[in-house]
């Protein structure tokens, strides 16, 4: 593990050992945005069967739907980046509730095939606000010690919105077709409610408030996120370093000029770590089984649409409790560890997967096959879970530095979209052109390329401050820029 000189050790300090409270209820109302996300997609994977009964529509028409989300998403994504540093992380989240509230209720009514779309397209637009600021706000607030834990909540409540839509599949099936699948969609309203109130809770980011000159109402949220006031002054001081760094260095020079035309070679490696996690999260399949795993589970000899549901709900429980476990273990563990490992297992289990289904496909219902490609599907989703689902947004959203840390994590989640998009709107496509075996093979070796890619890109973060991270990618300040820091850095010594 790489370890900044100056900073204690989470391990030798009793104050850091203990998760500060506020920061992690601010964390958790911030996470509620990501399990209306969460509950659009595992929702959408039983209410499409539905949808296409109620509305007579085709499998183009079905694939237009899941995938139009995601590209709208992508728009999101990119404008959530500039509009978090311009109104604020707070806000940002607030805006997003209102968002996915108005898609809601337009899914919920969807009298027609367009207004079901539109309300997807609106929905998307948040889909896009809630993956970029939910982790960022978590990661700005949270201590080095604890960061792992509390930015990957949003994953977790993605997966747990998953399980309840899931679940809302099984339950709301067994009304009226005109009414199940509406319900099914319009209750996603309900989160954006209680995430109104919570916001009115929660502090504004303190690395944020530093940007915009605000220093005083920074410190004192500083001290709130932080166990003791000496914690809460190294944080202060070293978000003053790093911001008074970013300001000296970055003089008159955009952030995106910064990150994409002219990027010094460490910002280059970020933004290449950052955008391939992201391009490799959904390239190896997870939306394929999350999306159409009642498919997936009917190729292999489940016929029962009862059966097929609950299966489903199966996927979404493996994938909310490994989630559990993976946020205990990042910090303990670390991100590197766990990443390789989940890889890994994800290589194995979609070549069994994809072993099974072409066994079935070749020579009929055979009970070995059914099983395995059902225990191969549930292995993949517990690997995928404990470890690249996760760490895909903590490591995004805490490799940036200050100045870029908004829009370099938009990037990140714009190629995420376009990749999940990529693979929800063809994987029919991909399944009637190679079959359902062949499909997971293709995503069987993406693994194998992914795992390759992190081993030499990814290092470890695990206990580092945000403040350190661009020296790890071969980044920091020279001894001038240093020597500058440290005279500005007097002038708000008040504050400290």
């Amino acid at each position: 593990m790489v370890q900044a000189s100056g900073h204690t050790s989470p391990g030798s300090d009793p104050n850091l050992a203990h998760m500060n409270k506020f920061a992690c209820r601010c964390a958790i109302v911030a996470s509620i945005i990501s399990i209306i996300f969460g509950y659009d997609t595992g929702v959408m994977s039983g209410a499409q069967l539905f949808i296409r009964e109620d509305l007579k529509i085709n499998d183009t028409q079905i694939e237009v739907l899941l995938g139009i989300l995601n590209l709208c998403a992508l728009v999101g994504s990119l404008t959530a980046g500039k509009t978090s540093d311009v109104i604020g992380r707070r806000y940002t989240i607030a805006l997003c509730a209102v968002i996915f509230l108005v898609g809601s209720v337009l899914m919920g009514y969807g009298p027609n095939y367009t207004v079901l779309i539109l309300g997807r397209c609106i929905g998307g637009v948040g889909v896009g606000f809630a993956l970029m600021i939910a982790p960022v706000y978590s990661a700005e607030i949270a201590s080095a010690s604890h960061r792992g834990f509390l930015t990957s909540l949003p994953e977790l409540c993605i997966s747990l919105g998953i399980l309840l839509g899931y679940v809302s599949n099984y339950c709301f099936g067994k009304l009226a077709l005109k009414l199940g699948w509406r319900l099914m969609l319009g209750i996603a309203a309900l989160p954006s409610f209680i995430l109104a109130f919570g916001i009115t809770k929660m502090p504004e980011s303190p690395r944020w408030l530093v940007m915009q000159g605000r220093l005083e109402e920074a410190k004192k949220i500083m001290v709130l996120v932080s166990n003791t006031e000496e914690e809460a002054e190294e944080r202060f001081r070293d978000i003053l370093t790093a911001a008074e760094i970013d300001e000296k260095k970055n003089h008159g020079t955009s952030v995106w000029r910064e990150l994409l035309i002219k990027p010094r070679p460490a910002v280059r490696l970020i933004l290449i770590a950052a955008m391939g996690i992201h391009f490799f999260e959904h390239a190896t399949g997870i939306e394929a089984v999350v999306l159409y795993s009642p498919r997936i589970f009917k190729k292999a000899g489940v016929v029962s649409k009862d059966k097929l549901l609950l299966a489903t709900v199966g996927v979404g429980l493996t994938k909310t409790i490994f989630i559990i476990l993976a946020t205990f273990l990042l910090d303990k563990v670390g991100r590197r560890k766990l990443l390789l490992t989940s890889t890994g297992g994800m290589v194995l289990a979609l070549t069994s997967l994809a072993v099974s289904l072409t066994m079935v496909q070749r020579f009929g219902p055979l009970v070995w096959a059914l099983s395995l490609s059902i225990v191969s599907t549930y292995a993949f989703v517990a690997f995928f879970s404990i470890g690249l689902g996760p760490i895909t947004w903590v490591y995004s959203s805490e490799i940036f530095p200050l100045r870029l840390r908004a829009q370099g994590a938009s990037i990140g989640v714009a190629v995420n979209r376009i990749m999940n998009a990529t693979v929800s709107m063809s994987f029919l496509s991909m399944t009637e052109a190679i079959t359902t075996g062949g499909a997971f093979f293709v995503f069987a070796g993406i693994a194998v390329v992914a795992w390759w890619f992190f081993f030499f890109m990814l290092p470890e973060t695990k206990g580092l401050p945000l403040e350190e991270m661009e020296k790890l990618f071969g980044g920091g300040a020279a001894r001038g820029d240093r020597d500058g820091v440290q005279i500005q850095t007097k002038r708000v010594k008040n504050y400290i």
